[in-house]
């Protein structure tokens, strides 16, 4: 490995301690009007692979927007056309295809063309909700920063997306087969925090299912901002944030401030001191995984799995 490589991988890994990220830009087309071909987004952390858009053969009976499956590197792969799935048309065709994994799942885009890819910083993002009632986009980057008509990327929710064309099977979510309950001191909650909307819908149905209360946030900055107010209206009645909050549970990837950066402040701040945090992200894989030891999360948990994420709570509860 070359000494130019090793560096871009650190720079790389460092992202997260600095609430920044990396975003791969590309383009599906016009829209349905006919007008500009818009930029979309996705984290880099999720992308595999880039290759140009290889033979694909198609499945008999697939849902709309599947075009098929690839074998790359000995893996069967299948297809998402992601410019049908958000009404776009493409100009050039579909001539490069993004192979992804987040979620302990791999599934592979076509899209038309690939822009670049942008450093960010998490403040530069806010979240999409109100102004995507689609649900396929979590979020809206705005490329130059807080300026007057800035670059604007759609971030999208490639987990909802592929849930959406092929939906698989949830986990049948309730106290029968989630597992014991979840042991919480009385009067206490757990914070969660997660941008978007499907994600936050199982992670409540989840937590409903473990009879575990619990106060919903959308993004890391709020949860901060929360877990704040809580811990100063419990020093006014003389208790501790432990009486208020059992543990925090956390995506990575949200707008203004990511699970990491999150994590980082609850764990270096005295006053939280000995607060459980869980991360609970699509962002899958060992390298990932690392990230999250080393801002010290107590525990790891892949989406969407409520019986495994239901376990790992119960885990970190009895230390």
């Amino acid at each position: 490995m070359t000494s130019e490589a090793q560096r871009e991988i650190d720079e790389r890994t460092n992202l997260t301690s600095s609430n920044k990220f990396e975003l791969l830009l590309f383009r599906l087309g016009k829209d349905a009007h006919g007008d500009k071909s818009e930029l979309f987004g996705i984290n880099v952390f999720k992308v595999r692979e880039i290759v140009e858009m290889p033979k694909i053969t198609a499945i008999i009976g697939a849902a709309k927007g599947v075009l098929g499956v690839v074998n790359l590197r000995g893996q069967v792969i299948q297809v998402i056309d992601l410019p049908f799935i958000v009404g776009c048309q493409p100009v050039t065709g579909l001539n490069i295809m993004l192979v992804a994994e987040f979620a302990r799942h791999t599934i592979a885009f076509a899209v038309e063309a690939v822009e670049e890819i942008v450093r960010l910083d998490w403040t530069q993002v806010l979240a999409a909700e109100g102004n995507a009632a689609s649900g396929m986009v979590t979020s809206i980057a705005r490329l130059d920063g807080d300026v007057d008509n800035t670059r604007l990327v759609q971030v999208l929710d490639v987990e909802a997306i592929q849930r959406r064309v092929s939906p698989t099977p949830d986990q049948e979510v309730n106290p029968g087969t989630i597992g014991p309950s979840l042991n919480l001191r009385p009067g206490s909650v757990v914070l969660a925090a997660d941008d978007s909307p499907m994600a936050r819908t199982l992670m409540e149905k989840s937590l409903e299912a473990m009879g575990a209360p619990f106060v919903m946030t959308r993004s890391g900055k709020e949860a901060w901002e929360t877990l704040q107010s809580i811990e100063a209206d419990a020093r006014k009645e003389g208790l501790t944030i432990r009486d208020k909050v059992a543990l925090v549970l956390t995506d990575l990837e949200m707008p203004e401030m990511d699970g990491f950066t999150l994590t980082r402040n609850i764990k270096q701040d005295v006053r939280f001191s000995g607060l459980p945090v869980v991360i609970h992200s699509s962002l899958s894989g060992t390298t990932n995984e690392d990230h999250v030891k080393s801002v010290g999360a107590d525990a790891y948990v892949a989406k969407f799995a409520p019986a495994e994420l239901a376990q790992v709570l119960r885990s970190v509860m009895s230390r």
